[in-house]
């Protein structure tokens, strides 16, 4: 069996093939050839030419059959399937993160921020490497915050607040208090740097993905509310009481599949359920429970209305103020995404919920 070793946390040092198989491929095999090989589960070990490679893989993509459209599980088992697929090509990476390809850029800094030093030889899946190296810009650039009038630099695994609708429902909501606001799930700690740029004196923003906290404390400390703010680990919420609890959960129920997952997929609606659930003991008297939350589960069949209703019923709390906003990212635009129909007529909303 052919045994690939991959970067990465300390359970991946080794790695299997998802199959026995594994073949070495270079510039001459062509998009259909591979397509072939990848469908029986064959790893390929690349040799040839860097950008071959890369054009190699847009070409396997374009030849894997869309899901019909406004079917979600068919999407759903395609972006799998489609994943599945794309992972078996490989590149080298050796020791330093260098990778000994013609014409291979360098990806040294993006490769250590994410998996930590290389002392020996490794494989890893170049769609996984485009990933990290998109990551690395997405890092070095940021991403603007009109809200904030500044931007948010978002790191490896942590969803970039590419979306400014949810953003924009924070910074206009009236605040019920500005002494102290906790941040449930804070990921790249955009919401809470909306509080503190809003004149909250102390926010405590929380998470338990080490990624996202340290995401949050650094775009905190750039933007000057270090002082103000604490980050911290946590199963949703800190120990106390505010005024002011805000998140803004994974929109989806479902398994997330990768790290990115994670911001938009619910597992059994565990976090908007947990939030909603516990959130009156983190409440004082008068105080708000603000949650950020889109409608797309709905149009999808998976959560509805009536339900969510309850649960807030359900958690002793009663909502005093809710405001929409509509989509306008890309794909809601795009009559060619598969989802367009559902995307099309998602709306965000901002619930106030208090006892």
């Amino acid at each position: 069996m052919a045994r690939l070793v991959l970067p990465g946390e300390p359970d991946r040092r080794l790695f299997s093939p998802p199959t026995r198989h594994a073949a070495a491929a270079d510039d001459r095999l062509s998009a259909d050839a591979a397509l072939r090989k990848m469908s029986t589960g064959t790893a390929l070990l690349w040799r040839g030419s860097y950008p071959t490679a890369r054009r190699l893989l847009d070409a396997v993509n374009r030849r894997i059959p869309p899901p019909p459209p406004d079917d979600y599980p068919r999407y759903r088992a395609d972006r799998a399937r489609r994943a599945r697929l794309l992972s078996l090509l490989y590149v080298p990476l050796d020791a330093g993160h260098v990778i000994p390809l013609h014409r291979a850029p360098d990806v040294h800094a993006a490769c250590l921020a994410v998996y930590g030093p290389l002392r020996e030889p490794a494989a890893v899946p170049l769609r996984e490497l485009l990933g990290v190296l998109g990551a690395a810009e997405w890092r070095r650039r940021g991403v603007a915050v009109p809200a904030l009038g500044a931007r948010i630099h978002p790191h490896y695994g942590v969803f970039a607040p590419v979306r400014q609708e949810y953003v924009d429902l924070v910074a206009q909501a009236p605040l019920p208090g500005t002494d102290l606001a906790f941040d449930i799930g804070t990921g790249t700690g955009v919401l809470a740097a909306v509080l503190a740029h809003r004149g909250v004196a102390r926010v405590v923003a929380t998470d338990n993905s080490p990624r996202a906290l340290a995401c949050a404390a650094s775009n905190l400390a750039r933007l000057g509310f270090a002082g103000r703010t604490e980050v911290l680990p946590a199963d949703l919420f800190p120990r106390g009481r505010a005024p002011l609890l805000v998140s803004n959960p994974p929109w989806l129920p479902g398994r997330p599949r990768t790290p990115l997952d994670h911001a938009v997929y619910d597992p059994g609606s565990r976090m908007l359920r947990g939030f909603l659930d516990r959130a009156h003991r983190h409440l004082t008297p008068g105080g708000e429970a603000w949650l950020v939350l889109s409608d797309l589960a709905e149009h999808l069949g998976l959560r509805t209305r009536a339900e969510l209703l309850a649960w807030i019923t359900a958690a002793g709390l009663r909502v005093v103020g809710r405001t929409e906003a509509a989509p306008q990212h890309p794909r809601a635009l795009d009559p060619a995404d598969p989802l367009h129909r559902a995307r099309a007529a998602e709306v965000t909303s901002l619930w106030r919920l208090s006892r």
